[in-house]
């Protein structure tokens, strides 16, 4: 908490502050002015296109309107001219650029109403409720009031009622799985669901009988990996195909001890280990690659620079994560072993990669594509039409490529 900034504003004459609080980094306003329930929505607004940020003094209430309020004024203000929205929505791709241009702006805006926290994470505001678990589960302990910004609590409010309520799985027979705020839920079931089907590496299942006997070898055979495992969604729906032992990979904190949380509700976790990880685990001796029968990696389908903890599950800058996986994957596989890859070819649509450039990424790592199954989106934006997306999104399909290791060059 001492390493977070000040919010520095004036209470009359009085100079005040406060530690900063903001889960997606962003900087501390400059100008604060404070504001209650005697302000009205146009000032308000006049006031954070000014850049100056309100510090909430009335009635909580009031300021979810106030909010409100705001959204709808932004929203007008961002949709510009009809005809200059219409040649912009010609071009996917400019259309993709824009609209993730105004979800910035629109974020940046609402987000200069700001409200005040005390130490245990209450708000000492007039019918404020009680928010003190959902910033716990988000902030951890704190030693000393702060200021954050509403919009910022609504999402943290909303991430613990998914974390509290769970996402029904079908895949796990309808199990539920627990987000923790800032780990992508699985919502879009489709993913998964790939993975359920898709046929299991035959050595997966059966230990060759040329195969080496030394136990790590063989364990190898016996294993499945998840890169990045998020909730930890497929490491229990490998494990619940009977994969006897399943390693799930991931470098957020907060990923791990979801997946951890969600593995031990499930009773997987005697089957299923986490590690911290950059893409592959390490093999115990640290010389040569650890390797496994089947390596599933879901990575961010669509290349570009994340704003938040959950926007990493969508983003990936410069495709580091898929082209991190394809490229180191042939090296990890035991002999006959399997990689599955699953994406989305939305970045397709969207002009933001060529299938051309997959496939080449592909070759380029030594492997060879043993198969691919694919499933259509059943999410509520690809039936959208209002969305800017819409021609995207229905024409979105989702696969599991079934990727294995070629003979090198000289072999074959």
């Amino acid at each position: 908490m001492t390493d977070a900034p000040r919010l520095h504003w004036t209470d009359g004459d009085e100079p005040r502050s406060a530690r900063w609080r903001s889960l997606a980094n962003v900087p501390p306003p400059r100008r604060v002015v404070l504001a209650d329930d005697t302000l009205s929505a146009d000032a308000a607004h006049k006031l954070v296109c000014e850049g100056t940020a309100l510090l909430w003094r009335g009635d909580f209430h009031q300021a979810r309107q106030m909010l409100q309020a705001l959204g709808r004024r932004v929203d007008r203000r961002l949709r510009g001219k009809p005809s200059a929205r219409s040649k912009a929505l010609a071009n996917l791709t400019q259309a993709h650029h824009l609209h993730r241009k105004a979800q910035a702006e629109r974020a940046r805006l609402l987000g200069l109403l700001l409200l005040p926290f005390e130490a245990d994470h209450r708000v000492p505001l007039r019918r404020a409720p009680d928010v003190r678990q959902a910033c716990l589960e988000a902030h951890g302990e704190v030693d000393e009031p702060y200021v954050a910004s509403l919009r910022e609590l609504q999402g943290l409010i909303g991430a613990h009622e998914w974390r509290k309520q769970g996402v029904a799985v079908p895949a796990l027979g309808g199990d539920l799985i627990h987000p923790h705020h800032g780990v992508f839920s699985p919502v879009r079931g489709e993913y998964v669901d790939l993975v359920a089907q898709a046929p299991l590496p035959a050595v997966l299942r059966t230990v060759p009988t040329d195969s080496p006997t030394h136990a790590d070898v063989d364990a190898a055979f016996h294993t499945a990996w998840d890169i990045g495992a998020g909730t930890g969604v497929l490491c229990a729906v490998l494990a619940r195909r009977g994969v006897a032992k399943v390693v799930g990979t991931d470098l957020a904190p907060r990923a791990l001890a979801c997946a951890r949380d969600n593995l031990r509700r499930l009773g997987l976790a005697d089957r299923a280990r986490l590690v911290e990880a950059d893409l592959f685990p390490a093999s115990p001796d640290g010389a040569s690659p650890a390797r496994a029968a089947l390596i599933v990696c879901n990575p961010p389908w669509l290349p570009g620079q994340p704003s938040s903890a959950v926007e990493q599950a969508v983003y990936d800058p410069d495709s580091r994560m898929l082209r991190g996986f394809l490229a180191g994957l042939a090296e990890h596989l035991v002999p006959g072993g399997e990689g599955w890859l699953i994406l989305s070819d939305l970045a397709e649509h969207l002009g933001l990669r060529t299938r051309e450039q997959l496939e080449t990424w592909i070759r380029e790592a030594g492997l060879g594509v043993a198969g691919r199954l694919d499933t259509r989106p059943r999410h509520r934006k690809a039936q959208d039409t209002t969305d800017p997306l819409h021609a995207a999104r229905q024409a979105e399909v989702t696969s599991l490529w079934r990727l294995v290791a070629l003979p090198a060059p000289a072999d074959r």
